[in-house]
């Protein structure tokens, strides 16, 4: 998986943040599963080319 980076600027501040392709995240599917802590997310594309995230 390639992690790329998009870069933000606010008033003050850049930050550079990670962006990751959703259909990598995917493996070329509609469905990942996300861990956070304890918890599993699941990530969907949609047929309408939409992420939806639930828990």
């Amino acid at each position: 998986m390639t992690c790329h980076s998009l870069t933000t600027a606010g008033p003050d501040t850049v930050l550079a943040l990670p962006a990751h392709r959703a259909e990598e995240l995917t493996g070329g599917g509609r469905l990942a599963y996300i861990a956070l802590g304890e918890q599993i997310y699941t990530l969907r594309i949609t047929r309408a080319g939409k992420l939806i995230l639930t828990k």
